[in-house]
């Protein structure tokens, strides 16, 4: 006799995982475990958590004060708020009249919570995004009705390249209020930055066009003047008035300071946005951990970043360099070669039938232990609107270099194995 399925009251809606989070769903129906040797996750957004050479020691211990057990404010501890503005200040605004304060900053539980926040804050306007992006922008863009995603298609044969002129025109052409992107761009590894950010920047201002810029990735980039020491990049620099150039930006200890499993996760921005942020999070989330926001206050000291990001930069920079090597030589064709971020964007349609398509080889390398994201969730399509939706990316997938070495060169051994038998499974010992 079959058990009959599982009652599901009808007043609830289908939510579907976002990309990543089907990815690995998929991969523990087939016995993936965090921290299992046997896998290797090229999938999953998080980078390596260990110690590095010539990082700050990794912090193992929490120390909890009895007023830890009262909640915090939802826009967060106030001297959590005030170290943000000041690193910010001192890492891009020295000489600045302008600066940030702690008024400027509100702290949350996570960079989706904060991405929620400004999501539900924002009114009855056209919110341009583009294609390809981040996989968890597509639910958060579709669950709040009140405002109108525009698409915007980057296209690969120029590399994901988007003039400053198209900018403009996307903005006037398209009537936009607002424009939501990553940057460094996951998953291309795309990079907006120096003199072409501050021209964004200042069309933003002339059209009142708010920036809504994801820099979780933003220690992670990998041109010249990074790898010369310069601070990491972000849109702060470029800002004229802190109070009144319409640029958000987001940003926090999990991908840059490599704690992902903290949840503390901040947003910057001018101090009226900051008041409707925090006045979503007081519905939404209602404010992150008291204890991991303190614990977080010395992380930000210059001295811990500039040697975090220093380590990371050369241990990651390996890694990229392996990654796009190896991949290359297994046939998958690289759009643009990542200035920022730790994945390689790859054209898997070069490979043999039947794994070159992403969603093909993702499922042939799960039986190999290797988990990978195909690219179709990038295109990301708020509310479903739009047919035919996965044609775009199907040919793409996303690999991220962000496990530690060892791991990382096992699994693409794996990937090479499973190419050079053009996919089909492996003969069991």
């Amino acid at each position: 006799m079959s058990t009959p399925p599982p009652h599901e009251p009808g007043a609830f809606r289908h939510v579907p995982r976002t990309g990543v989070i089907f990815v690995m769903t998929e991969a523990a129906r087939r016995g993936y475990q965090a921290g299992d040797p046997e896998w290797t996750n090229l999938g999953q957004g998080q980078p390596e958590t260990g110690p590095l050479d010539g990082a700050p020691p990794r912090v193992v211990d929490l120390d909890i004060d009895l007023a830890d057990f009262e909640y915090a404010p939802v826009a967060g501890i106030w001297a959590l708020r005030d170290a943000v503005a000041q690193a910010y200040n001192r890492r891009y605004r020295r000489g600045l009249k302008s600066q940030y304060s702690a008024e400027n900053v509100a702290i949350s539980g996570g960079g989706r919570v904060a991405l929620a926040r400004a999501a539900a804050a924002l009114g009855g306007i056209n919110l341009g995004h583009f294609l390809p992006d981040y996989t968890a922008y597509e639910e958060l863009l579709g669950v709040f009705r009140l405002f109108s995603p525009i698409p915007i298609l980057l296209d690969p044969f120029r590399g994901y390249d988007f003039s400053l002129r198209e900018l403009e025109r996307e903005i006037t052409g398209r009537g936009l209020s607002a424009l939501l992107m990553s940057n460094p761009c996951n998953p291309t590894g795309k990079l907006v930055a120096g003199d072409e950010m501050l021209s964004w920047v200042s069309v933003a201002r002339r059209h009142d066009c708010a920036l809504l810029l994801d820099e979780f990735y933003s220690h992670y980039v990998w041109n010249e003047a990074a790898l010369a020491g310069q601070p990491a990049s972000s849109a702060a620099a470029a800002v004229e008035d802190v109070e009144r150039d319409p640029v958000i930006l987001f940003d926090g200890l999990t991908k840059n300071w490599r704690y992902p499993g903290w949840r503390v996760t901040w947003t910057l921005g001018p101090q009226s946005v900051i008041e409707k942020l925090t006045s979503a999070g007081s519905f939404l989330d209602g404010g992150g951990s008291r204890p991991l926001q303190r614990a977080a206050i010395p992380l930000l000291e210059d001295e811990a970043i500039k040697a975090e990001t220093r380590a990371l930069r050369r241990r990651f920079r390996q890694k990229r360099d392996m990654m796009l090597r190896r991949l290359i030589k297994m046939g998958v064709h690289v759009d643009r070669e990542p200035e920022g971020t730790f994945y390689v964007w790859g054209d898997v349609s070069n490979l043999p039938e039947p794994i070159n398509t992403g969603m093909r080889l993702f499922r042939a390398a799960l039986e190999d232990k290797v988990i990978c994201v195909p690219g179709a969730f990038f295109d990301v399509d708020p509310g479903h609107r739009r047919a035919q939706r996965h044609g775009r990316f199907e040919r793409h997938v996303r690999f991220s270099f962000g496990p530690e070495e060892a791991a990382l060169s096992r699994g693409l051994d794996r990937l090479e194995a499973l190419i050079a038998r053009g996919g089909s499974p492996a003969e069991s010992a």
